[in-house]
């Protein structure tokens, strides 16, 4: 849900009540506003002519890990404190925001006996979390303090509970709702159904090495090693700042000036390869557990060890060809003009002029993953601007496709056709965001005052 012209003052509203479903201490509503109106301001600023980004953790110079687990692992964040406590001010923030991108650290910020908020040190390792976010990795650690929250852009304020985002600002409209399209509903759908090249791929593959194995087992995984790529391939392009456009359509020139032709398959064949690889791995891993590991007389064949292990470097390397090829796809955005790419995530093409199509009288606005009568409203496609409006043309006379248009600003939107409807997601979730177990329950929030 978006509500617009909103404040940091709503924000502030919001996060408070979101922070009482919690069973920790937590600060007053007038301190969380003084936090994100510093932050508000600090947006706004520049330094040295650059936008200022910087992460602030909220958590308490007295008791800063209260509960660490059993095990520390070695890339487990740690704090680090200033000699001298530094006032919270637009003007420290701004000085210190330089030596804090979010992706390395964050400021420790908490409050006195005073209500004055304060900087007290800083928290390390904030690229294991960032990288989890944006699935460069499969796991990572519990998160430091209350919250966190992130200036993105200018007056653009995101925070975060653990994994979860659960408020952001930007510049006068709040959004305490995002739709999951990816995992559920109508796109989620249509991406499954992208993915029987992938599935048929592995069959093929388990029928000539795992017989035993049943390939239906790896469908879901499958289905979700398309969609972080492509979320993947998403969230590089909001990265650059630059808008990009990227349309998933069984390939026809109909329709379509392809500036730059090509055909890029690589990262259809580094996926499938590292399913193919997971699957192998699997398999020697459940080989030595199940049959060497209950009796330390018994021991593991050289050739199985050695198979588990190559398998394991090979899943590294073919990881890292993904990372490569979904950076090279995002990359080929910056170019005016759309990139096409096949509904097996194959590039056709980039820099793509869409021709002249008519426009659908209404665009449908969906707030829920399934299109329901009851969460869409309509608006006029002539409010949007030429990228848009391109998107809508295609996605409209050619039924089946999946547009995904990412503006200046960073805002992510999908569209596509559902029977005599141009539907179209805005606030989707795009990163591995994750439910906090510290909420009890969902709260429904007035941010209205």
């Amino acid at each position: 849900m978006a509500h617009t012209n909103s404040t940091y003052h709503d924000l502030a509203r919001l996060v408070y009540k979101k922070l009482t479903k919690t069973n920790y201490p937590q600060p007053s509503e007038s301190i969380i506003t003084h936090l994100f109106e510093n932050l508000f301001f600090t947006s706004l600023k520049t330094e040295e002519g650059q936008l200022i980004k910087v992460t602030v953790t909220f958590i308490d110079p007295a008791d800063p890990d209260p509960t660490p687990p059993e095990r520390i692992v070695a890339d487990r964040w740690n704090y680090i404190h200033f000699r001298k406590r530094i006032p919270f001010t637009v003007k420290n923030i701004v000085k210190l925001s330089k030596a804090a991108d979010p992706w390395s650290s964050s400021l420790a910020v908490y409050y006195d006996s005073n209500n004055e908020l304060f900087i007290w040190g800083m928290i390390d390792q904030a690229v294991h979390y960032q990288d989890f976010l944006n699935y460069e990795t499969d796991s990572g650690s519990e998160q430091p303090g209350l919250f966190q929250t992130t200036i993105s852009d200018i007056g653009s304020i995101h925070v975060m509970l653990d994994y979860e985002l659960i408020a952001t600002l930007k510049q006068n409209t709040l959004i305490s709702n995002y739709v999951d399209v990816f995992r559920k509903g109508t796109v989620n759908k249509i991406l499954k159904s992208f993915s029987e090249p992938y599935k048929k791929a592995i069959r093929d593959y388990i029928k000539k090495h795992h017989k035993d194995e049943d390939s239906k087992d790896w469908d879901e995984y499958i289905e979700t090693s398309i969609i972080q790529s492509l979320s993947r391939i998403l969230l590089k392009t909001q990265n650059y700042h630059h808008g990009g456009a990227f349309l998933i359509t069984p390939y026809q020139k109909a329709g379509l000036n392809v500036k730059h032709e090509l055909s890029y398959d690589r990262l259809f064949r580094a996926i499938v390869n590292y399913i193919q690889l997971n699957i192998s791995h699997y398999k020697y891993s459940n080989a030595i557990a199940d049959e060497f590991s209950k009796d330390e007389k018994n021991l593991v064949p050289v050739s199985l060890y050695i198979s588990e292990n190559v398998s394991e470097a090979q899943k590294k390397e073919t990881s890292d060809e993904i990372k490569g090829a979904i950076r090279f796809i995002s990359s080929l955005s910056c170019i005016d003009g759309l990139v096409v790419l096949t509904t097996d995530l194959k590039v056709k093409g980039f820099g793509t002029v869409i021709r002249s199509k008519p426009l659908p009288d209404y665009v449908y606005v969906s707030k829920s993953a399934t299109v329901r009568e009851t969460k869409i409203s309509a608006v006029s496609p002539n409010q949007f601007g030429t990228r848009h409006c391109s998107m809508f043309s295609y996605c409209w006379n050619n039924n089946g496709s999946l547009g995904f248009v990412i503006s200046q600003d960073g805002d992510i939107r999908a569209i596509t056709r559902v029977e005599e409807k141009l539907i179209m997601w805005e606030n989707i979730k795009v990163q591995q965001f994750i439910k906090s177990e510290r909420i009890s329950k969902p709260l429904k929030i007035d941010t209205q005052k």
